[in-house]
């Protein structure tokens, strides 16, 4: 019965297969999605400043689309990093990377903390990317506004430098 137990327990190991095709769809699907929506706005673009139509508040738009695309292929990488870390770590080491030149380092993860560290400097990456993303649209209607802006930003580089500072330990 025991061994019979661990060896169903050691076996569960592969359910997070379900976790690694999960993110290897969700992650295929951001690419996709963002490089369509790259192409559209390319269309737009040739539209605009080719066939001469005028569209106002058309550059805000393309740096909009352009952040927004940089934000949903930095998400998808993290999608990528994930499971290639679940499967890293879970089911086997994955000899094809480790052989590979093309292969960073960032793709071969050795721990569970290893991972948590890969993908909490992607992530501080996306949340700079939104932050610059929801800049663009601010109006400012008070001296306070500045204020409040210049802080947000100071702190965006602090958390940069704090992120840059952890790599050289």
């Amino acid at each position: 019965m025991k061994d019979f137990f661990e060896k169903m327990l050691w076996g569960s190991r592969y359910l997070t297969l379900l976790a690694v095709w999960s993110c290897i769809v969700g992650m295929a699907m951001l690419f996709v999605l963002s490089a369509i929506d790259m192409s559209k706005l390319l269309m737009e673009f040739i539209n605009v400043y080719v066939m001469g139509h005028e569209v106002e508040g058309f550059h805000t738009l393309v740096v909009s689309h352009v952040i927004t695309a940089v934000d949903d292929f930095l998400l998808a990488m993290v999608l990528l990093i994930f499971a290639l870390g679940v499967y890293e770590l879970h089911i086997s080491k994955i000899e094809y990377a480790r052989q590979s030149d093309a292969a960073g380092s960032i793709l071969q993860i050795k721990s569970l903390d290893d991972l948590k560290d890969r993908l909490g400097k992607v992530i501080l990456m996306i949340l700079i990317v939104a932050f610059f993303k929801n800049v663009i649209h601010v109006e400012f209607n008070a001296p306070l506004d500045i204020l409040y802006m210049g802080s947000g930003i100071a702190l965006v580089a602090l958390a940069g430098y704090l992120g840059h500072k952890g790599d050289h330990k």
